[in-house]
């Protein structure tokens, strides 16, 4: 089992890891639409919020070797589900042709006011 945390990012302040990578397949934790060397949130529109979430899942996959295309599996967690239109567009738009396997789940609240959070689950990416 490997922990996987990006060099270029600062340690997360809970108590979790980025991600895991174990028998050929990356666990990606919930990522929040964050600038993760600054470690501020984006709050602004969801499109935003969604693309930066899932560039954040691609930073954990990234230090694994491998990639959005290799995603098998995402748990989406939104503050309402009155912006999940908004939330497929621009998740459509990053991952163009793939589409992984996905739960949407809606929830109450989300950390530091953000109104999405990125869960994956990938393949290791073959050589």
């Amino acid at each position: 089992m490997k922990i996987l945390q990006p060099s270029d990012q600062p340690q997360p302040k809970g108590h979790y890891s980025p991600g895991i990578e174990h028998n050929g397949l990356i666990y990606v934790s919930g990522q929040l639409p964050m600038d993760l060397k600054t470690r501020e949130p984006f709050t602004g529109d969801i499109e935003g919020q969604t693309e930066l979430a899932l560039r954040n899942v691609e930073a954990v996959l990234k230090e694994a070797g491998s990639d959005l295309s290799q995603v098998l599996q995402m748990t989406i967690y939104v503050s309402d589900m009155e912006l999940w239109g908004a939330v497929n567009k621009a998740y459509a738009r990053v991952l163009g042709d793939h589409r992984p396997a996905r739960a949407i789940v809606p929830v109450k609240d989300l950390h530091f006011g953000t109104q999405i959070e990125i869960q994956a689950i990938a393949a290791k990416k073959e050589d």
